[in-house]
């Protein structure tokens, strides 16, 4: 094939084919010359990787035309920023992308390897946690898949979050070295290498600000392909590592004092070591001020001079090409780094860079608790970054006397809304959330009933300065990831009913609906189902030594512990439960597999002894024979995405248990939704939205709405009364503190009972009898399997509104104001 370089000489190159008999010369050939390795030597990880590269090749030259396109057209691009992107593993969903799944197992098998034992070898990236990595990974998905000129910005971390152990209970972080194993999907780009500072002071020459930097590491760039579904188009995730460059004391090395010669070297490195640490001491907070500012110094370095390589060196219009999108306040530096760009590099007015700023960035939302909305000492920001804490200070200035000209000069509303959080006792704090809604030309809130508290309550007085500069995008989830790569057996039975473009237009997904009432069907979906729970149950017994019943109905919670996500009131109805079992043994009792996972941050002290507590629990009960195995208790450690997709595609029950206002949307609603689970959640986040969309009679809805929880905290919420009241929570928590579970330690768990039983700040107490209630109404309707499955395939044929290429268009139409790129195939 042929190409043109600028000066239309024609490059020659043998372009991949896809058959079978080129793939597995591929494979062979990668494995030989890149890997090293003979076939006859070659681990199940050599063939994984030899693999990976083949597919590599065969969706590259689509990246490449990707990029020429957005170039060529000079089109405007978005940039998403993310501390977080929790890709999961590469390999099948890039082999669904490409649609040659099945030439690959061919290939392979022709090979003597088994394609699925070699899926099974990939790592999961340790670039995320939770939602807002997995969130950021299926809106890169869509990007591509739209052919999107969007790019996204991260972080390399070394390790990743933590791997989870469990050792007698509790939980124990590890490293998570997920990259030792080599990763032949990224491309190294050593020319890609910005400095990024930190510390030292500023001066002014004039009305000029001078920065002199104290400290100067080197951010290097790593680029992963986004393969788009069944086109040419990709995407590009541009990943940092940080590098200490030429930090290294020769002259104490060679005095024999090693560690001395090393230290500010590796102190350095340490910014792209671990995602998210331990931010409970000074140290640790300044790290994860570090990180972000590497990301986004890093970030907006790149995007500044891709921009002037494609305008002829100019910025003048930066705010016509560029949009830039900051996935929650964690990338919310870019605002006064883009200032200093602008201003102190550049040479641009302060108000005419201010102008521009706003245009280029738009903010998401992520959360209604004020006390997640990040917070810096401006103390600790005047001495890592001082010249921004300054820009800041200048932002501050001129948007306070805006609001005194235009809105009100009422001091306490200024108070209020000031980027600098002026508190009594305590040191002044810059406001992150506050600089990224002032910063920003559209503020959007994840789910319906999220954006309209958003500017009810969180961000009210910003909604009254800024009316029109609030939106609502519902987040979604891509279905090539979420259904193709995760439940092929369901997949492949849709493509029966309806064909395969359901993976591209997810609306497709209604067209089942003429199909929903043939028994053949119904009788597919449910043997699918139980499959898929055998799977599940395989990998409980191989890995913890459980046996489950996967005629049981599986009720499963995965997510971030955390004490909003109300883990701890899901086991109080399983002790509920497990005392009521025991009372009437005689009762037909709906065999319950109850599954929790999920990964408590370090130092965390009330999520870590949730996570004993339930593993306390579960030993309790999973041993206690009168049970007859009809109750059991699984917690699976180190959740991950590829745990999520074996777990999620067998779930009959999908908790979503938050209280009402604290979740801003949730996705793993929409994923076991569309994996046919049933929804037993509050009024709260996108579980709304999916009960507009499948109906009341297929979801069970309990505990207090938003207006009542409010009540409660205004009219005084006393969670002893609960407790009083409901003889069946009083034995449970009596139980619990009188250390029944946990008879070595009777007061193992003081500290999470006590401020449960007397503060409860997230109202499990005053939602558990309508949680109970309705729990009994799951069983109620299990018992019928006729009306389940009906139930399941009516959530599925209704999550068509929840894909990721919806939301995407949504942000691109509304928000980015990006068109698609045309790309052949």
């Amino acid at each position: 094939m042929l190409m043109s370089s600028s000066n239309h000489s024609p490059f020659v190159y043998n372009r991949p084919e896809e058959s079978v008999d080129a793939f597995k010369k591929s494979i062979v050939y990668k494995l030989i010359f890149l890997i090293g390795r003979s076939p006859e030597e070659a681990s199940q990880r050599d063939w994984l990787n030899a693999t990976l590269y083949a597919v590599r090749d065969l969706v590259t030259e689509g990246w490449i035309s990707t990029a020429k396109e957005a170039r060529d057209t000079k089109a405007r691009r978005v940039y998403y920023l993310s501390m977080e992107f929790l890709m999961g593993r590469t390999l099948s969903n890039a082999l669904i992308a490409e649609g040659v799944y099945d030439l690959a197992k061919e290939a392979l098998n022709e090979l003597g390897v088994n394609l699925e034992d070699v899926l099974e070898k990939e790592v999961d990236p340790g670039l995320g946690n939770g939602g807002l990595g997995r969130l950021a990974a299926c809106f890169m998905d869509s990007i591509a898949t739209l052919g999107l000129p969007g790019m996204g910005y991260g972080i390399r971390y070394e390790y990743g979050m933590f791997q989870q152990h469990i050792e007698n209970g509790r939980q124990v972080e590890k490293p998570d070295a997920w990259l030792e194993k080599g990763t032949p999907w990224e491309f190294e780009r050593p020319s890609k290498r910005y400095a990024i500072r930190f510390g030292g002071h500023i001066h002014f020459e004039g009305r000029k600000c001078v920065w002199e930097s104290a400290e100067e590491i080197t951010a290097l760039a790593y680029d992963q392909i986004v393969p788009g579904y069944d086109t040419a188009a990709s995407a590009t995730l541009r990943l940092w590592r940080a590098n200490a460059g030429d930090t290294f004391d020769l002259a104490k090395f060679n005095k024999g004092d090693y560690f001395a010669a090393i230290e500010e070297r590796n102190e350095s490195e340490n910014v792209s070591r671990v995602l998210y640490p331990d931010d409970s001491t000074w140290n640790g907070r300044e790290l994860r001020l570090r990180q972000e500012y590497f990301l986004v110094s890093a970030s907006l370095q790149d995007i500044i001079r891709r921009h002037k390589w494609q305008n002829g060196g100019s910025i003048e219009n930066l705010a016509d090409k560029v949009a830039i999108h900051l996935n929650d306040t964690h990338p919310a530096l870019a605002i006064p780094e883009l200032m200093y760009i602008l201003v102190d590099q550049e040479g641009i007015a302060w108000q005419k860079a201010w102008d521009m700023t706003r245009r280029i960035f738009s903010y998401t939302c992520h959360t209604l608790m004020s006390e997640a909305l990040e917070t810096w000492s401006v103390d600790m920001m005047g001495k890592i970054l001082p010249r921004h804490l300054q820009m800041i200070f200048e932002i501050n200035d001129y948007f306070l006397e805006y609001v005194k000209t235009y809105v009100t000069t009422d001091v306490d509303f200024i108070r209020r809304v000031s980027l600098i959080e002026e508190g009594e006792g305590h040191a002044r704090k810059v406001r992150m959330g506050w600089l990224s809604v002032v910063g920003s030309h559209k503020v959007n809130g994840v789910a319906a009933i999220h954006s309209d508290l958003m500017v009810s309550s969180t961000f009210a007085d910003f909604a009254r300065i800024y009316p029109d500069r609030f939106t609502n995008v519902t987040n979604g989830i891509t279905p090539r990831r979420w259904l193709a790569v995760a439940n092929p057996e369901l997949s492949a039975l849709f493509d029966q009913y309806i064909g395969t473009e359901w993976r591209k237009d997810l609306s497709l997904l209604t067209e089942l609906k003429a199909h929903i009432d043939k028994p053949e069907l119904q009788k597919a979906v449910a043997e699918i189902k139980h499959a898929n729970k055998v799977k599940l149950a395989d990998y409980i017994w191989q890995e913890l030594g459980i046996k489950v019943d996967p005629n049981a109905l599986f009720d499963v919670q995965i997510k971030r512990i955390h004490e909003y996500k109300r883990q701890i009131m899901n086991l109080l109805h399983i002790v509920a439960r497990y005392n009521a079992m025991l009372e009437a043994p005689e009762k037909e009792w709906v065999p319950r597999v109850f599954i929790l996972a999920g990964k408590a941050a370090s130092a965390y002290t009330a999520a870590k002894d949730t996570i004993n507590l339930i593993n306390d629990v579960a030993t309790v009960i999973n041993n206690d024979e009168r049970l007859k195995g009809r109750l059991k208790v699984i917690f699976i450690p180190n959740y991950s995405v590829s745990l999520a997709q074996l777990i999620i595609p067998a779930a009959d029950i999908s908790e979503q248990i938050s209280l009402a206002g604290t979740e801003a949307s949730g996705t793993s609603n929409m994923k076991f939704a569309l994996n046919g689970a049933l929804t037993l959640g509050t009024l709260d986040g996108a579980n709304v939205e999916i009960l507009q969309n499948v109906g009341e009679e297929h979801i069970f809805i309990f505990g207090n709405t938003v207006e009542q929880v409010e009540k409660l905290r205004r009219d005084g919420y006393y969670p002893i009364d609960y407790y009083q009241k409901d003889e069946q929570l009083r034995k449970v928590m009596d139980q619990l503190n009188s250390g029944w579970f946990s008879p070595r330690d009777a007061n193992r768990y003081q500290n999470l009972l006590s401020a449960l039983q007397f503060h409860d700040y997230y109202q499990a107490f005053a939602d558990f009898r309508s949680y109970v209630d309705t729990q009994a109404k799951v069983d109620e309707k299990y018992r019928d399997q006729k009306a389940w499955i009906n139930s399941t395939l009516q959530n599925i044929v209704n999550m068509s509104y929840f894909s990721s290429d919806r939301t995407v268009m949504d942000y691109a139409e509304k928000i980015w104001h990006v068109s698609p790129l045309d790309v052949d195939k």
